[in-house]
């Protein structure tokens, strides 16, 4: 019974990953986004990792997703942004990234498929993740949160030049 909700729960992070993908509405797509990354740490603890599923509901669900919306909310493209989205949503758009997924795909389903390579996990406490992560990581920690504000700066001011732009006009 728990493999067919793992899978019922694997289907409706997909199914949300997909849809926040072909959405042209920004905040419509966060929130799908956010219900795929719910699903995926559903899919944690039920395979016995409560702690990556607290992590990945405070950390990408929370965190992250906070950030996002404030982005989208600060850059207030309005009907011109959604205008640029469905121009992306085009099929032709999505050849290059097809091709590149199904790649992976493939060669995921044959190094694990075929190869007969299990995966195998090990216990690790909330104290021994905390002192990888700020002990020898510290500096690849600080870089990816110094990464994530140049690029919340650097959107915002790409944003505002072009909302400039636009009421110049």
């Amino acid at each position: 019974m728990m493999v067919l909700f793992f899978y019922l729960t694997a289907a409706l992070a997909i199914v949300a990953t997909l849809v926040a993908l072909t959405r042209p509405n920004a905040s419509h797509a966060l929130i799908y986004l956010i219900l795929s990354l719910l699903a995926v740490a559903v899919m944690f603890f039920m395979l016995g990792a409560p702690f990556a599923a607290a992590l990945e509901i405070l950390i990408y669900a929370g965190a992250i997703m906070v950030l996002f919306v404030f982005v989208v909310m600060m850059l207030n493209l309005g009907d011109s942004g959604e205008d640029r989205e469905r121009a992306l949503l085009m099929p032709r758009v999505w050849i290059v990234p097809g091709i590149i997924t199904l790649v992976l795909l493939v060669e995921m389903l044959l190094v694990f498929g075929d190869s007969g390579v299990a995966l195998q996990g090990q216990s690790v406490s909330p104290k021994e993740v905390g002192m990888t992560l700020f002990g020898p990581y510290v500096l690849a920690v600080e870089l990816a949160s110094m990464l994530l504000m140049a690029s919340l700066v650097g959107a915002y001011h790409v944003a505002r030049r072009f909302i400039d732009r636009q009421g110049a006009q």
